[in-house]
């Protein structure tokens, strides 16, 4: 796994993980608005990138069926997930309820595929 911020470490922040493909626009789409996410929430976030062509069993693992796709996990338990390409609202719409210090609780939470979305709102 590698981080769009260059990182990886060992503390206690969630971490987002990015199943994408450089096949997929979608999931390459994503890239600027997940490193601009990793940048606002550095001290509550952490964000890995996994290529499911080189991981393959990993993605297997998070029952990754489709990229791009994003799993929270917090300690070693995915308590969120949202699949398909997403813009930066509802990126943070699933990440916000499980952050430290967010106003929400943090229950799983799961977005399900939107096909519909404009190209607009990815720019």
């Amino acid at each position: 796994m590698t981080g769009p911020t260059g990182g990886s470490g060992g503390n206690r922040r969630n971490l987002l993980v990015f199943f994408s493909a450089w096949r997929s626009g979608p999931a390459r789409r994503m890239d600027s608005l997940l490193a601009h996410l990793a940048r606002k929430e550095r001290h509550r976030l952490q964000v890995a990138r996994v290529d499911v062509d080189q991981q393959p069993e990993l993605a297997k693992r998070f029952n990754v069926r489709r990229v791009p796709t994003l799993v929270l996990l917090q300690g070693r338990r995915a308590v969120a997930r949202l699949e398909g390409r997403a813009n930066a609202a509802q990126i943070e719409q699933l990440v916000e309820p499980h952050l430290e210090g967010s106003k929400s609780g943090g229950g799983p939470t799961s977005v399900g595929p939107n096909d519909n979305r404009r190209e607009e709102e990815h720019a």
